[in-house]
């Protein structure tokens, strides 16, 4: 098969890493890649929003699949335009992907059908949404309903918190249109989880837990990103927590996604806060991603020994109902590596070195999100997130030791990392 991955991130590097060891793959391109994925495929400078250039090139180059990794192009409609232009595509169409592209839509399909969230409020004018923070008080989050590239969401600790949120989207327009409507919802305290599975319209296969972490520095401070650091199994997601999260969560989705003339195929990632009940944990919905997660995808390749191909496959196929896929028992653990200053502004074309010696540590792959090939040659910091540090081990702990020791022969004097990736799992074990 001639494959199309598009997408320029850690995840499309993770995907593209993953799909180029399948011997269903004659020719993997991606669109438009990045240093480290120019490694692995042959990268066209077409960029992820450009749906007529990718559809040209799709039907120009005979490709047959196309695996679309951000969500941008997914709220856009670029499945939709493949499709009608004859070319197999895995994710979901716009109507689908509006389960990430608008968070009220969101809660409104939880309300509906049963499915375990926070208690919100949806709000198109500031007043409105001043009114309710005053009415409910603090903890309380507010979140731009549209796509903010991950930053459109504030936990606020006091209510002035909260009216500066509603501020600085409603009225200074921070995150453009994606803040004009916002959802604002009860705050949940616990233990949060990411969740996969993948779909393909009316069956869901559930791959494996990971967790993130959100904020900047260690011990869980500084500001949000789109995710310093991920490792996977989330030891907090049992067995029993998984099947509740199919019975309560995913599989109640895909029913009411279908009955809403929404059927939904491709990969539902669950944002989860695991809350703490006199009956136990239990798992509440707190948003749903349209695609894998990143960084959470490159651990999950990194423990995937099925091919993922046939997988991807057989979610746009709709034959996902007999379909089995086998992991690593092992833990995986990804360091996000970071320009200096993000998640705001930030230094670019810095220069990276020894990323060569940091994969030839057996188990370690080091994945590019945000990098460029110099002219001579060499590799150049071009975003805010940068590279993925991966490693995998028997245990949380031996894959954290490994994932260091691959940072700490990277010299990058312009990037920075946690040090802290995988502490709930090692405190807990």
């Amino acid at each position: 098969m001639k494959v199309l991955v598009v997408g320029s991130g850690g995840r499309e590097h993770a995907l593209c890493w993953a799909i180029a060891a399948s011997p269903l793959c004659d020719k993997l391109y991606c669109a438009p890649g990045n240093a480290g994925i120019a490694r692995d495929a042959e990268c066209v400078a077409i960029k992820a929003d450009d749906l007529d250039g990718i559809t040209r090139f799709a039907t120009d180059n005979a490709i047959d699949f196309v695996v679309v990794g951000p969500e941008q192009p997914l709220c856009l409609g670029l499945v939709d335009r493949l499709e009608a232009a004859g070319v197999k595509a895995f994710g979901p169409t716009a109507a689908a992907a509006t389960l990430e592209g608008s968070k009220g839509f969101m809660k409104d399909l939880c309300a509906k059908y049963g499915i375990p969230t926070a208690a919100y409020g949806r709000f198109t004018d500031a007043e409105s949404a001043r009114g309710f923070v005053h009415e409910r008080g603090a903890p309380i989050v507010v979140k731009a309903d549209g796509l903010a590239a991950g930053k459109g969401v504030t936990i606020a600790r006091t209510v002035d918190e909260a009216l500066a949120a509603i501020d600085e989207a409603m009225v200074e327009a921070r995150f453009g249109d994606a803040g004009t409507e916002l959802v604002i919802e009860e705050f949940l305290a616990g233990e949060e989880a990411s969740f996969f599975a993948l779909v393909d319209g009316t069956t869901a296969l559930p791959l494996v837990s990971a967790q993130d972490h959100k904020t900047a520095f260690d011990g869980d401070t500084g500001p949000n990103t789109g995710g310093m650091g991920a490792y996977s199994p989330a030891p907090v997601m049992t067995p029993a927590l998984e099947a509740r999260v199919m019975r309560e969560i995913i599989d109640p989705t895909v029913r009411g996604m279908a009955a809403e003339g929404r059927p939904f195929k491709g990969v539902l990632y669950a944002g989860l806060m695991i809350v703490d009940t006199p009956e136990g944990p239990s798992p509440k919905l707190l948003e749903y991603n349209t695609r894998f997660g990143d960084p959470e995808t490159q651990v999950l390749m990194k423990r995937m020994m099925s091919d993922v191909l046939p997988a991807l496959l057989a979610s746009r196929d709709g034959v996902l109902k007999n379909f089995q896929l086998r992991w690593y028992e092992d833990s995986a653990l990804c360091v996000v590596m970071a320009a200096k200053g993000y998640p705001g502004d930030y230094l670019r074309r810095t220069e990276i070195h020894g990323l060569d010696e940091a994969a030839a540590l057996p188990d370690v792959s080091v994945f590019h999100a945000g990098t460029i090939l110099a002219d001579d040659g060499g590799i150049l910091a071009d975003g805010g997130r940068v590279l993925g540090v991966t490693a995998i081990a028997p245990t949380v702990r031996e894959a954290r030791t490994l994932a260091y020791e691959a940072v700490d022969r990277i010299q990058w004097p312009d990037g920075f990392c946690r040090r802290d990736i995988g502490w709930r799992a090692i405190e807990r074990k």
